[in-house]
């Protein structure tokens, strides 16, 4: 993501706790949430962040494709297998953001973004 033209990451965090706080303190355009997060799970975490940043873009990820439908269900953006090509996630990554931010305006805006990882 950091080689992306137009994106600046902004943080990275291996905890629901410190993804939140850095959302919060960040205000980023995008957060690429790992969906088996050990310490609160994906849907837990998804909910806090649309309560933290009501209009923030969130791709999930995770090594098990069928969670697809859970993730989308509970609100995500995106969703996006970890065994996919690298490819696909950036092409979700521009799909969402043209829909949230460029579109809206006609242009091609800069995008910043948190990642999660399981630790």
């Amino acid at each position: 993501m950091e080689q992306e033209p137009g994106m600046n990451v902004v943080g990275e965090a291996a905890e629901a706790d410190d993804l939140l706080a850095q959302v919060e303190a960040t205000q980023p355009d995008l957060v690429l949430l790992d969906w088996e997060l050990p310490d609160q799970g994906g849907a837990a975490t998804l909910a806090g962040l649309r309560t933290a940043q009501p209009g923030l873009v969130v791709i999930a990820l995770s090594g098990r494709p069928e969670a697809r439908q859970a993730a989308l269900d509970a609100g995500a953006d995106a969703f996006v297998s970890k065994g996919d090509p690298p490819e696909r996630l950036l092409a979700a990554v521009d799909d969402c953001c043209c829909q949230r931010h460029c579109c809206a305006t006609g242009g091609t805006g800069a995008s910043q973004a948190v990642s999660q990882r399981s630790a």
